[in-house]
């Protein structure tokens, strides 16, 4: 990978002000096991901030502001597969009329509800982590919820030709399971030696949320879309979070 195809995966998955290439799609879906990489660097810019806002601020805002500062990062384009995917799931009907209720532009009580506990919960469990761990913390969390995508696509079928489906095809195959490795080793490449086991607790959880919401969006859609990929991003990061505190309980 070159200068290029990170600069791309950048403008994918930020809202940095990255100019967008021509191969923008090809090069983010054949460079997807990189994914874990923009998470960190996110992770490192929110983590940072977090920090600073920790010298001045108690830690139930410091979690408000960082949280915001994640979904600021990201454009909110997750949250928005978050609020459609918490909307077709709670729809009764088929499986053609749930992901008709998940592309439609209103947001019901289901998205809503799930979209508000998943940022509000999100915010507290990162205000219980202490201003020493922040800056490594969030870089990890974010390095799984990135992750987890990446375990989706290899696990996943699309449920229609659309933006998602090259990223699964891609990910299928002798090739996509070694690009599958590759985001692996990225992961706990990073998350060892941040958070020691901690760090692996963490990249586990994340491959159990994702094969969890795999099967959730296969029962429910017959597939997984791009909306399917954002609500894993958001809820990864929370499960993430949450097997965090419980690790550091523990010590």
């Amino acid at each position: 990978m070159v200068v290029k195809e990170f600069k791309n995966l950048l403008s994918f998955l930020t809202v940095l002000p990255i100019k967008m290439d021509n191969d923008l799609l090809s090069d983010c879906a054949r460079y997807m096991f990189a994914f874990p990489l923009v998470g960190a660097f996110i992770g490192l810019i929110a983590g940072t901030f977090g920090w600073v806002a920790y010298q001045f601020l108690p830690g139930i805002v410091v979690g408000g502001l960082v949280t915001a500062a994640l979904l600021w990062l990201t454009g909110l384009h997750h949250t928005d597969g978050l609020l459609d995917f918490g909307d077709g799931v709670m729809v009764h009907g088929t499986p053609e009329r749930k992901v008709e209720v998940m592309h439609d532009q209103l947001t019901g009580a289901g998205g809503l509800s799930l979209g508000i506990l998943t940022i509000l919960i999100t915010a507290l469990a990162i205000g219980q982590i202490n201003s020493s761990l922040i800056i490594p913390a969030i870089i990890v969390v974010e390095v799984s919820a990135k992750f987890s995508m990446i375990v989706m696509a290899w696990t996943g079928k699309a449920v229609h030709q659309g933006m998602n489906t090259s990223f699964l095809s891609f990910m299928h195959g002798p090739k996509g399971t070694a690009r599958l490795i590759a985001g692996l080793l990225i992961s706990l490449a990073i998350a060892l030696p941040l958070l020691h086991w901690a760090g692996a607790i963490v990249i586990l959880a994340s491959i159990l949320t994702s094969i969890v919401m795999t099967f959730i969006a296969h029962r429910n859609f017959n597939g997984v879309t791009g909306d399917v990929f954002g609500a894993t991003n958001e809820l990864t990061r929370l499960v993430s979070l949450i097997a965090l505190l419980a690790v550091i309980s523990w010590i």
